[in-house]
């Protein structure tokens, strides 16, 4: 099924299904690697604008493979595994941009879900490139989105499994959301101390999507292609099941797309 589809069938369901029991999450029995925590991995550091703080962590530079294996359960065929290596560190946000950060940056409050700590959501890539812009003057620092290749590298923070982590203790999705998100942080983090990066809400990439990208893209600090027509999300989110949540699941839609789903979290360059 196309993934456009796939999406759209889960919040139709989602609409008949909100009054109903949901059913009890079944733990997750996917294998899970160890972490191998780079030096100064995780490290942190707060930057303040209008009074709200924005708490980063550190990803060293370094190689993963990026993908998932054949044999991993729910992949799909776009997520070919290749060897990447990102030739410099950089800062991720801890947690998703929340909608108190978005309120003091944008000055509107978009979303179906009300309270300063949830993630933000209804915001399409073109939203949250201007947010960065904007943020960037206030901090006196360069914020974008990460590419493709740095959310998948920190998402699995060393790991090579489909979850860095048990997934039940660190998302919020299908089984254990009660349809809705939920405040950033409350689950556990990677071995990086970055929450939230399976789950709660889906997150725009910066790179455009092509199906075959992988196959054409540098293995050194790969861009994603030079255009396109959408842009890559990743993470997965509240209404969704496991094998979305996946740290090598992708998806995509029009910059402009905006859903009740959607929301992002920023680098520090």
């Amino acid at each position: 099924m196309n993934r456009f589809l796939m999406v759209s069938v889960l919040l139709f369901m989602w609409t008949l299904s909100v009054n109903a029991e949901k059913p009890k999450a079944e733990p997750i029995a996917e294998p899970i690697a160890e972490p191998i925590a780079g030096p100064d991995a995780g490290m942190r550091i707060v930057k303040t604008a209008d009074g709200i703080e924005y708490a980063f962590r550190w990803c060293p530079a370094g190689s993963f493979t990026m993908g998932s294996p054949e044999s991993e359960s729910g992949r799909c065929p776009d997520e070919f595994p290749h060897e990447v290596t990102l030739t410099d560190g950089f800062w991720m946000l801890e947690t998703e941009v929340t909608r108190e950060m978005w309120k003091s940056v944008m000055g509107n409050e978009p979303g179906v879900f009300r309270g300063e700590r949830l993630p933000v959501e209804q915001v399409g890539w073109v939203d949250c490139i201007e947010f960065c812009r904007k943020l960037s003057e206030k901090l006196g620092s360069p914020v974008t989105l990460p590419t493709e290749a740095q959310w998948e590298y920190a998402c699995r923070a060393g790991t090579s499994g489909p979850f860095a982590g048990n997934l039940e203790e660190m998302a919020w999705f299908g089984p254990n959301s009660e349809n809705r998100t939920h405040p950033v942080g409350q689950k556990k983090p990677n071995a990086w101390g970055i929450h939230d990066m399976h789950g709660n809400v889906w997150e725009w990439c910066l790179d455009w999507y092509a199906e075959d990208s992988y196959a054409g893209s540098p293995s050194i600090d790969p861009h994603g292609p030079d255009r396109g027509v959408n842009r890559v999300y990743r993470g997965g989110g509240w209404y969704g099941d496991a094998r979305f949540c996946r740290s090598a699941y992708r998806n995509y839609y029009a910059p402009n797309f905006r859903s009740y789903g959607h929301g992002f979290r920023i680098i520090l360059k």
